[in-house]
């Protein structure tokens, strides 16, 4: 097995692939509607589309919004799709190649025009578009209700812990191997095992924000990647003041709270901290505000373990993550990722959580944009719950030794009127088995997949109907 790259070597310029490359390449070949790109502000948004668009058109022609505030008139009152294209030509002083150019609208936040233009653009149907921007479940909710005959979608987040591991050029030999034992359940190579568990360490100082990836890969210097992490914190902190104004210090001073509220021992956002008597509905748009800026996950308690989730959710009971564990070690400040490299006197916990609630998200377990977990006062509390495989599934977090001590998921399993077939425990430790129980190393969550390609093919039996 050939050996893993060393955390400590030199990298240079090494090229980041994302996942999301691959369904653009897919969806530019064999889909002639408009694309859609959502996603966080510093995900690799602009990146991708610019990336995949050089390979596959001959000719891009790029509008940003922010950049050319101008290019917003073009879209008031046109005639036709054919004045549009006219205007955009003229523009952009680009010659439009039927057949042969990407139009690539950015920052579409700033042009709610758009929403309309694209229908007629994409039934014209000589070029080929893709749209983006930031803040888009802020600014331009109604751009999802655009017909679905006209338009794709493909949300963008931080790098995985896959993406992460393939950027530090772990081979693919080493990944087919770590993804057989997840598979099979089965252990994985002791020397592997110890080097990945220091990749998932180097994850939560670096995280995923290309960006800061980018600085890893081109200087292994940790500092440099938080000023990196620092600046992006600032741009969502500016994007707060920009976009609304009226509520910037609350959404800011909740944006804030994030990392202590995760470091308490329930990690329940707790309203109080905010103002004495703090009610939900006065602080409520700024949970959704961070939520839709795609800046924060929530995780709401469910009154009971069942299906569906989405039914049983409790409004008033949440935690809150961040998008992206690198910021929050960055938030954290001081001497974390030191301490985190050394593993002396630092709790894992928080950062454990906010990976595991961030591959969650990013591998499609979230119901209508939320995760959930459980907590009762007479069971305990399990950290999230998901649906898999028709099932609900719990998920235990585990960052120190005492993995296999959990007596809030045992009182679960046992309680016959849940019915839970199985949970997973994602620790430090090797893979192992017990009945109804599986401990998987931290790192396998790359594989953890919600299964969305199940074949739901039905036939109607209509014998004597016909």
């Amino acid at each position: 097995m050939k050996k893993i790259l060393s955390l400590q070597s030199e990298i240079l310029s090494v090229m980041i692939n994302r996942k999301a490359y691959h369904f653009l390449r897919d969806f530019f070949s064999n889909d002639k509607r408009a694309l859609l790109v959502t996603g966080a502000r510093q995900v690799g948004k602009t990146f991708a589309i610019r990336t995949i668009g050089k390979e596959l058109f001959e000719h891009i022609v790029e509008i940003n919004f922010i950049e050319q505030p101008n290019a917003v008139e073009m879209f008031r009152s046109p005639q036709s799709a054919k004045d549009l294209l006219m205007r955009i030509s003229a523009f952009t002083r680009r010659k439009l190649v039927p057949g042969q150019t990407l139009i690539f609208f950015d920052e579409i936040q700033e042009c709610d025009e758009i929403v309309t233009a694209i229908k007629f653009l994409v039934d014209e149907g000589s070029y080929r578009y893709v749209m983006s921007g930031s803040l888009l479940g802020v600014e331009l909710k109604d751009l999802r209700s655009v017909p679905v005959g006209y338009m794709g979608e493909l949300e963008m987040y931080p790098l995985d812990l896959e993406e992460f591991s393939k950027a530090l050029e772990i081979s693919d030999e080493v990944i087919s191997h770590l993804k057989e034992c997840y598979d099979k359940q089965i252990p994985v190579d002791e020397f592997v095992h110890q080097k990945m568990l220091e990749v998932v360490t180097l994850y939560m100082i670096v995280g995923g924000m290309p960006a800061a990836v980018q600085k890893y890969l081109d200087t292994n210097n940790l500092k440099v990647v938080l000023n990196e992490q620092r600046d992006i914190i600032r741009t969502y902190k500016r994007d707060i003041t920009k976009y609304d104004k009226g509520r910037k210090l609350q959404i800011e001073e909740i944006y804030n709270l994030i990392p202590s509220e995760l470091n308490a021992k329930n990690k329940r956002f707790i309203l109080k901290e905010l103002k004495e008597k703090a009610r939900l509905a006065r602080y409520e748009s700024g949970f959704l505000w961070l939520k839709d800026a795609g800046v924060a996950i929530p995780a709401y308690n469910v009154e009971a373990p069942q299906m569906p989730l989405l039914l049983n959710k409790q409004r008033n009971l949440f935690k809150l993550f961040l998008n992206d564990v690198g910021l929050l070690a960055a938030m954290y400040g001081g001497d974390i990722q030191v301490r985190l490299l050394s593993s002396t006197n630092v709790n894992y916990g928080a950062a454990f959580e906010n990976l595991v609630a961030q591959e969650l998200y990013a591998h499609g377990f979230a119901i209508d944009n939320d995760l959930f977990y459980f907590n009762s006062k007479k069971q305990g509390e399990l950290d999230f719950v998901v649906e898999y495989q028709g099932e609900v599934l719990p998920i235990e977090v585990k960052s120190g030794k005492d993995f296999e001590r959990h007596r809030a998921l045992s009182n679960i399993m046992d309680n016959d009127e849940y019915s839970i077939p199985k949970a997973f425990v994602f620790c430090q430790d090797n893979v192992q088995t017990k009945p109804r129980l599986v401990y998987l190393p931290i790192y396998m969550l790359m594989f953890f997949q919600h299964d969305s390609n199940e074949d739901l093919t039905f036939r109607i039996n209509l014998t004597g109907l016909k």
